[in-house]
């Protein structure tokens, strides 16, 4: 949009802040190759266009906001003579893309001083040279050293991942060699129950009536309910009589088998129907180890069941086999990421998902979204970990207009207000030394609002911390979604 061009005075210019220590001759160049400009109200640039002009402003208001999603979320507002904006960094020239950063407008008459991005870099490189070096030293080595360490803090995490996933996979594994192992030695008694049984003076008839009992209790085992611990030692005690009464020696051994397996007199009776007087010791033997090899084998089937939800869970959070951006499930994405960290998490902290499975998919970078969700988590873990290691996490998942809210909130100390603002800035860290980098919040807000053209924000109290995540629910017009592959 331009303005009304009006003439340009040396003298209303110098009293501005930012040329007041320029001589008479700077100033007057100032005017000759710059202008003055009169816009109403209403937009002067938007962001994303290429940086042609540097605007200071004489008098008047001026409002610089940033797109968010469709939106244009308003980040300053100023009436003060000499507050700046524009193509600030056009003194880089073109190792940096030319663009407006933000957009801005005026919500009444206001004028401003105006140069042309050349003309600004052609006068900073003459009049300061010592100043732009120092600038462009800055700009460069911050984005280096911002580079650097994202880089070691995602190694770091990484680390911190490989280690809770490696931990998690070796509980289930151990169970499953555990479990084989016994299963192997359980196995083997059984063949020799079965031939000691089969070698005694026993009729036909007996042994397939021991048979058809062995499948009936394999099914039961199958459909064992799960007791209390009081009804599981008062059932004990009941098969533990009705052995001892019936004969069967170490009776007390073998009960917990069988109320594990969800046995109970009833079937004891069934069995001893079915089975002659002079078999039944060894009968119920048998199918103690009838019992124990099923238990077992649910245990392994547990277990590797187990050890493929983990593998699959850290597939979902790489996602090294999908595309980079697609049309994700955000509850798919947060169930991932809370598995591989459930090892950081811990048994101390209470997890509770309050999630709007109604929500559809969004066109999003999943890989990138969980490395938000492993940032908040992280954070919201060391929160209430500071304050004895007890609390609760709650992820919840919500529509809010016309966004997708995801909300990570704490029972920890909270955020102080007077350090509230600075949060998502690089290399700010209220964690100890060697503990934070400053850099998560960072690259998370990063993620969301450049990448997803989503808002990041917090509210926070003592505790109660929630960071808010919310998302559009559509791909912007310069994004292309992919099915997953």
């Amino acid at each position: 949009m331009s303005g009304q061009v009006m003439p340009c005075s040396p003298q209303e210019i110098g009293a501005l802040f930012l040329f007041e220590k320029l001589t008479p001759e700077q100033l007057g160049r100032l005017c000759s190759e710059g202008r003055v400009e009169r816009f109403e109200a209403g937009p002067v640039y938007t962001e994303g266009e290429p940086a042609t002009c540097f605007f200071v402003m004489i008098e008047g208001t001026v409002v610089l906001s940033r797109r968010v999603g469709g939106d244009d979320v308003e980040v300053t507002r100023a009436s003060q003579p000499g507050v700046y904006a524009g193509a600030m960094q056009a003194y880089i020239k073109d190792r940096v893309r030319q663009v407006y950063n933000n957009s801005m407008r005026v919500t009444e008459t206001t004028r401003f001083f105006v140069l042309p991005a050349d003309t600004f870099a052609a006068i900073m490189q003459e009049w300061f040279p010592m100043a732009v070096h120092l600038l462009e030293g800055l700009f460069f080595g911050s984005k280096s050293t911002q580079r650097a360490i994202g880089q070691r803090e995602r190694l770091l995490a990484l680390g911190s991942l490989s280690a809770g996933l490696t931990h998690e996979l070796n509980n289930p594994a151990a169970a499953a060699v555990r479990a084989t192992a016994t299963l192997r030695e359980r196995v083997a008694k059984m063949r020799h129950k079965l031939g000691v049984i089969s070698a005694g003076p026993y009729p036909r008839e007996a042994l397939a009536n021991l048979i058809e009992v062995q499948e009936r209790t394999a099914e039961l085992v199958a459909k064992a309910p799960t007791l209390s611990p009081l009804e599981a030692s008062d059932r004990e005690d009941q098969l533990t009589d009705w052995l001892d009464d019936h004969g069967i020696p170490d009776g007390w051994r073998v009960a917990p088998t069988f109320v594990q397996a969800g046995l109970d007199i009833d079937w004891l009776d069934q069995v001893a129907a079915d089975v002659d007087p002079e078999i039944l010791p060894g009968a119920i033997g048998w199918l103690n180890y009838t019992v124990e090899t099923e238990l077992l084998m649910d245990e392994i089937e547990d277990s590797t069941t187990r050890i493929s939800h983990l593998v699959d869970a850290a597939k979902q959070y790489s996602q090294l086999d999908r595309a980079p951006y697609q049309n994700a499930d955000v509850h798919e994405l947060l169930d991932s990421t809370l598995l591989m960290l459930s090892g950081k998490i811990g048994s101390r902290i209470e997890v509770v998902k309050d999630y709007d499975r109604t929500l559809p998919k969004i066109p999003a970078y999943p890989a990138e979204l969980n490395q938000v969700w492993t940032n908040l988590i992280d954070n919201a873990v060391h929160a209430i970990n500071s304050t004895g290691g007890e609390g609760t996490l709650t992820v919840r998942t919500a529509l809010d207009h016309d966004r997708l809210l995801v909300e990570f909130r704490d029972t920890g100390p909270g955020v102080p207000p007077e350090i509230r603002g600075r949060i998502f800035d690089p290399f700010f860290t209220t964690k100890p030394v060697g503990e934070g980098t400053g850099l998560g919040l960072d690259i998370s807000w990063r993620i969301v609002v450049n990448k997803h053209h989503g808002t990041l924000q917090v509210e926070s109290e003592p505790g109660d911390t929630r960071f808010q995540v919310l998302l559009p629910l559509t791909a912007a017009d310069d994004d292309t979604p992919e099915e997953p592959a």
